[in-house]
């Protein structure tokens, strides 16, 4: 059965409880897996070769061929601006002039950006927008930074700008073997629907995905020296500009890299979609790729208590940096009247095989 003919329906383990005072009240399911570059599975729960789209899970890979292709270099794009393309950011000033950068380097103007327009993410730009009785505009979309990456790739190419969000076109096709070459999914085994921005999205399983965030922190021996390279930039950029992947402040894809300091990156994805690559070191060797799926696509009460206490029995996560995530994990129920009445908290315990596995140089 190829990955057009399967659906997310596969029923998952308990990933987290909802606790409201003695009692569960609620669950919510789902599926994980962590793997190494060999595809050598590390844990897993649920049924993980369950198909999704990755979603927003899927930048990193979006924006790799802007930088191997030699885009990024052409267009004289900084690392912040290399970062931003792989992130889905909150709609801050930060965000909005680094977009316009990208756009006033390769010769267009907000009106190229395809992406559509959204409540910015950030609460204080959303009340700041009311207050002044404006508009969102495209810039402030969360994928701003993607889509002007995209036509920088397509320039590069010498591609038309106004279809690049079309999935014959030639930017979405380098980007679709990207996603093909990571996974290890071929192209035409690749589900393909259109993301909330309006450029294609990629169905692979939990397992492909962990997989790709594998090989992304410690590409094959055998990938060519352009995309080492790439890989090696878009880690660095996203490790040293956290705040571009998502924002200033309360965002988990940020403070997770911050609590890292420079041991991981992690990614959101849309419908309860997450992904996490964590470097090579004396624990793991090769790194390993981190990959979660919440069954009901919940994205704010049961996904950052899984995503964190996971990488705590990992052992990714030190005390002192699980502190520092303390507001995401176990996350506190509050009543009306701001009292603390409950938790969302991880319900599972991995079963951790550390395979000795062999330094990919």
């Amino acid at each position: 059965m190829s990955l057009r003919d399967k659906t997310a329906n596969e029923c998952g383990d308990h990933l987290v409880e909802v606790w409201r005072g003695s009692i569960i009240e609620s669950r919510h399911s789902g599926h994980l897996i962590a793997v190494d570059g060999n595809g050598t599975t590390i844990c897993s729960l649920g049924a993980p070769e369950t198909v999704t789209y990755l979603r927003s899970s899927g930048k990193p890979f979006q924006a790799l061929p802007v930088v191997t292709s030699g885009a990024a270099d052409r267009f004289g794009f900084t690392e912040q601006e290399v970062a931003i393309s792989c992130g889905s950011h909150n709609g801050e000033p930060i965000h909005v002039e680094t977009v316009r950068s990208m756009l006033r380097k390769i010769g267009l103007d907000e009106t190229a950006l395809k992406c559509g327009v959204h409540e910015p993410y950030s609460v204080d730009v959303a009340r700041e927008l009311i207050r002044k009785q404006e508009q969102p505009t495209a810039v402030q979309n969360n994928c701003s930074g993607k889509h002007a990456a995209m036509l920088a790739l397509a320039k590069h190419l010498d591609a038309p700008t106004e279809t690049y969000d079309e999935q014959t076109h030639p930017v979405q096709q380098m980007i679709g073997q990207t996603v093909s070459d990571f996974s290890g999914v071929p192209v035409k085994d690749i589900a393909i629907g259109t993301d909330g921005c309006g450029v294609p999205v990629f169905g692979i399983s939990v397992r492909a995905m962990a997989i790709m965030y594998a090989r992304l922190i410690s590409p094959p021996a055998n990938a060519s020296p352009a995309v080492r390279a790439g890989c090696k930039r878009i880690v660095k950029a996203m490790i040293d500009f956290p705040e571009m992947i998502g924002g200033t402040k309360d965002r988990l894809d940020t403070e997770l890299i911050r609590a890292g300091a420079g041991r991981l990156i992690s990614k959101i994805g849309a419908e309860g979609v997450y992904t996490v690559g964590v470097l090579p070191s004396s624990d793991w060797p090769n790194g390993f790729g981190f990959a979660l799926k919440v069954d009901d696509g919940d994205d704010r009460r049961a996904r950052p208590p899984a995503v964190i206490d996971a990488l705590r029995q990992l052992g990714v996560l030190t005390a002192t940096e699980l502190e520092m995530l303390s507001a995401y994990s176990p996350a506190v129920i509050t009543n009306r009247r701001g009292d603390h009445v409950g938790e969302v908290r991880a319900a599972f315990t991995l079963k951790i095989d550390r395979p000795l596995a062999k330094v990919v140089s």
